[in-house]
């Protein structure tokens, strides 16, 4: 009996000794970024119980790391700090290839640009700089260091416009349009503007753009001819003759009572040593007014340089140029399990996925199952002082009586042996 009594009073001692250590564990890690408070749970061991009989087993103790809780969000000036506002964690891979989970996001680029966290893991994501790629919903796998390493200058060619008009329904037609001939010298049009757009190398190239009445067509309808010139084929004072063909001309056709577009946008417009533009004319009007241009505007950009990164709550990381455009660079997303308690711990903030958690499953920020990232900021631990110092105390107490069941089984053993003696 007495036996029973020390074996359980030892394991007992022994999961206190465990219980102190996570509590140590905790306290050593309070303020270490994305630490996930760990706890101790206890489930008793019998080894034979009936009527009368009682065989003590004493405890048994297992250390798991509650990942539910949010930690708290504190901001810093780094934008590639980042901290997850819900459930989700981050996918990282150490410098083996092997990949993690975790909630440490304090992630600066390294000496070639990729991004890696205080404790040396490289954070992954998609590469959409060529356009958006899928993510792959229940692995780890198909995704790549995120580098923000963009060196050189940046530019991007026109690919889409938008021109906002209104053409004066009041406007004598002309007989003889610009579709016609380019060589004219007389005012064979009604209104014209221009815009910028820039070639494949960012050089600007301005766009002449010509509207001229042409009166109605068979159905009664209100036409308009568009023509697009390149201002660089301009005659010497600018305007007509130009030296080369029009680069588009089209038609606009506008309701007779409402004055509103009906057909021919958007214009396609392409020349030497640039993308193809698509010009929006969709929101143009023929109205009894002035001519006037109500937007303007075209996309693409001269060289730039960088000037640094942003990342959206979505996990979108886009890439910002000194003349204020931004290009998409990376989609950051998240990963999750069905049991984040009973993910295997690792060294460095990190978490490996078992048959315990569950298969990770991989989403985007901010969508269902996942939280949201904040960018120049970062996770605090878990972790409560008041409680892990009030939890010390109580598992010191439960060791100091664990130990005095102990001495008392020892005293009633040396008795036993005195009166065998």
């Amino acid at each position: 009996m007495s036996g029973n009594i020390m074996n359980a009073s030892v394991l007992g001692m022994n999961a206190q000794t465990s219980y102190l250590a996570t509590i140590s564990q905790n306290i050593a890690n309070s303020s270490t970024t994305g630490y996930m408070d760990a706890e101790t749970a206890f489930s008793s061991i019998v080894t034979h119980s009936g009527p009368g009989n009682y065989s003590a087993g004493g405890v048994s103790t297992n250390a798991i790391s509650v990942n539910g809780p949010q930690g708290s969000v504190t901001g810093t000036s780094t934008p590639t700090d980042l901290a997850i506002q819900g459930a989700g964690f981050f996918v990282v891979t150490d410098t083996s290839g092997d990949t993690f989970l975790t909630r440490d996001g304090s992630f600066v680029p390294d000496a070639s640009g990729n991004l890696v966290n205080a404790a040396g893991y490289y954070l992954m994501g998609s590469n959409i700089q060529n356009g958006n790629t899928t993510i792959v919903a229940n692995s780890l796998s198909g995704l790549q260091k995120v580098n923000v390493s963009q060196t050189g200058e940046q530019a991007s060619p026109t690919t889409s416009g938008v021109l906002s008009v209104n053409l004066p329904s009041q406007s004598t037609p002309v007989a003889t349009d610009l579709q016609a001939t380019n060589t004219t010298t007389a005012p064979n049009y009604t209104e014209e503007t221009s815009l910028v757009s820039y070639n494949d190398l960012g050089a600007p190239v301005t766009l002449d753009i010509y509207m001229t009445n042409i009166g109605p067509d068979g159905a009664g309808n209100p036409t308009w001819a568009v023509d697009v010139y390149n201002h660089a084929a301009a005659a010497a004072g600018g305007g007509f003759p130009y030296s080369a063909a029009a680069l588009s001309s089209s038609t606009l056709t506008f309701s007779p009572t409402t004055g509103q577009l009906t057909a021919g946008s958007p214009i396609a417009i392409q020349y030497s040593g640039g993308a193809p533009i698509s010009l929006d004319m969709a929101a143009s009007t023929q109205l009894a007014t002035g001519y006037a241009v109500n937007a303007a505007s075209t996309n693409g950009n001269a060289p730039d340089t960088l000037t640094g990164e942003s990342v959206a709550p979505d996990g979108t990381l886009t890439f910002n140029y000194s003349s204020g455009n931004s290009l998409p660079g990376y989609d950051i997303p998240l990963a999750n399990v069905p049991s984040p308690d009973n993910l295997t711990s690792e060294n460095g903030t990190v978490f490996s996925p078992n048959v315990q958690s569950g298969e990770p499953q991989v989403g985007k920020a901010g969508t269902a199952g996942f939280g949201s990232i904040v960018s120049s900021s970062l996770e605090g631990s878990t972790v409560d002082l008041a409680t892990e110092l009030t939890d010390m105390i109580q598992a010191q107490s439960s060791y100091e009586a664990n130990s005095k069941v102990f001495q008392t089984g020892a005293n009633l053993l040396s008795i036993l042996n005195k009166l065998q003696a």
